[in-house]
């Protein structure tokens, strides 16, 4: 091989380097946009949960104060 044909293939390898880095650095930079996603998911989900969880809570607690506290209401007279 002659030396013009070492170098351009050496040059070739240096191109294909600098765009293999240039790639890298995208998929990188990807890769973090995807974290702040599921980040960002996991919070709404917990935010999510803790509503879903009060409102249930309310469904089952509420009613057994309120018919707790509309005994109280109806012995109250009585004693």
């Amino acid at each position: 091989m002659s030396e013009e044909q070492i170098i351009s293939i050496l040059g070739e390898i240096r191109d294909l380097q600098k765009q293999h880095i240039e790639n890298y650095k995208l998929a990188l930079q990807n890769q973090e946009r995807a974290l702040q996603v599921q980040q960002q998911a996991v919070r709404r989900s917990r935010v999510m949960l803790l509503i879903v969880g009060l409102i249930v809570v309310a469904i089952y607690l509420l009613p057994a104060f309120w018919w707790t506290t509309s005994w109280g209401f109806r012995c109250l007279p009585r004693r």
